[in-house]
Parts: structure tokens; C-alpha cells; sequence
């Protein structure tokens, strides 16, 4: 043990000179200076995390907000979708309803047209077989009395 005396006693006369000279109070200040340091750097830790927090929360919202967005305009599309569906199902009806009927007026005109045909050839048909029975008539003698008759009626008639 006596040969660690004389380190102890330089370790004393060490630690009495830095004591002297406030070797303690510059240790102890840079210990407190690195404390502060530290417990700065852990508030602003703490401080961009809650700030990161925040931000990551905000996201979240408004991706929330996003995808009801996105769920409505969807939603507002099938509905238009269905209302213009509707929409030209009901101008297709009409439009079919409009042909048919035109079609139906068409073809009443087109038999209508086709019976005043048939009459109008039938008429004809009957005048010229008048026209030739009464000229067969008017020939000879039955010719002279169907005149004197006519100028009979139409003096009867004047009358």
C-alpha cells in the first residue's frame, strides 16, 4: 500500500489545485450548459413530433374527406346516370310512339289513297261502259225517243 501513497497524495494536490482554480464550477456549468442542451433538443423533439402528429392527423382528414368526396360525386354519377337513362328511355318511347303513328297515319293515308283509286277507276270503269251502253241506245229509233223525252223533262222542269 505504500507504494500507492505518493499517487494518492498527487491525486489530492491534483484535485485541491483544480478545485482551486474552479476547475469543479466550469465542469459543473459545462455539465448544466450540456443538460440544458439536452433538454432543449428533447422539447424540440417533442415539439416536431406532436407538430408531425398534427400534420399526419390533418392528412388523415382530408383523405377522409377525400374519399367521402369521391363516395358523393360517385354516388351524384349513378344518379345522373339513372336519371339520363331514364330520360332516354322516355325520348326513345316517344320518338317509337311518334314513328308508329306517323307510320299508322301513312298507311291509312296509303289505303285511303288506294280506295279513292279503286273508285276513282271503278267511276271510270262505269262511265265509259255507261257512255258506250248509251251510245248502243242512242243508234236508231230508241235513240229519237230517249231525245224526245229529255226535251220533255228539262220542259218540265223549266216550268
Amino acid at each position: 500500500m505504500n507504494e500507492y501513497v505518493p499517487i494518492w497524495i498527487g491525486l489530492l494536490i491534483f484535485l485541491a489545485i483544480c478545485w482551486k482554480m474552479g476547475a469543479h464550477t466550469k465542469i459543473l456549468s459545462a455539465l448544466d450548459d450540456r443538460s440544458s442542451r439536452i433538454a432543449n433538443e428533447l422539447a424540440e423533439a417533442k415539439r416536431l413530433r406532436e407538430e408531425a402528429e398534427a400534420i399526419v392527423a390533418d392528412y388523415r382528414k382530408r383523405q377522409q374527406s377525400a374519399e367521402q368526396e369521391a363516395k358523393d360525386i360517385i354516388a351524384a354519377a349513378k344518379v345522373e346516370a339513372e336519371r339520363l337513362a331514364a330520360e332516354a328511355k322516355a325520348k326513345m318511347d316517344d320518338f317509337v310512339t311518334r314513328r308508329t303513328k306517323m307510320a299508322e297515319t301513312k298507311i291509312a293515308q296509303a289505303e285511303a289513297q288506294a280506295v279513292a283509286d279503286v273508285r276513282a277507276a271503278a267511276a271510270d270503269a262505269a262511265v265509259s261502259a255507261a257512255g258506250v251502253l248509251l251510245a248502243d241506245m242512242a243508234k236508231g229509233s230508241g235513240g229519237d225517243g230517249l231525245i224526245k223525252a229529255g226535251i220533255a223533262e228539262v220542259k218540265a222542269k223549266l216550268n
